[in-house]
């Protein structure tokens, strides 16, 4: 445990003896990073770089609802094509042209959604044609 600065010390002078003596101990040693240079110091300053750097760590995204719905639209086309059923495919399909008439509806934060809902006739015989049905 840290002890209480002695009065008469200055806080500096005192901190300053604390950081020696620890490094004299190798305290510093086993901390992650030693003796590795700091990360990004040839990008400029951003100020909200500490943020960025623990969503990266803890693989956190942050996008408005519009363009989580649009990477789910595609994914949920991608994931349609390779249905291993035609009615599977319905069902993706139908599932995510809910989701985006309901923000047709009602627009949520953020850009433009710039989507309409799926054909799904047209997906299910762009499907039969690929699987040679």
């Amino acid at each position: 445990m840290t002890e209480r600065k002695p009065p008469g010390v200055s806080f500096e002078s005192w901190v300053d003896k604390q950081i020696r003596e620890s490094a004299e101990r190798g305290g510093f040693e086993q901390l992650p990073g030693f003796g590795k240079p700091l990360p990004h110091l040839d990008r400029p300053y951003d100020e909200t770089w500490w943020i960025k750097d623990k969503m990266s760590r803890e693989q956190i995204s942050f996008l408005p609802p519009t363009l989580v719905l649009r990477k789910e639209a595609e994914d949920a086309l991608r994931s349609a094509a390779d249905a291993p059923s035609e009615a599977a495919l319905r069902r993706i399909l139908t599932e995510i042209n809910d989701r985006i008439r309901a923000a047709l509806a009602a627009p949520p934060e953020g850009p433009p959604l710039n989507l309409v809902p799926y054909d799904i006739a047209e997906e299910a015989r762009k499907w039969r044609e690929r699987k040679g049905s």
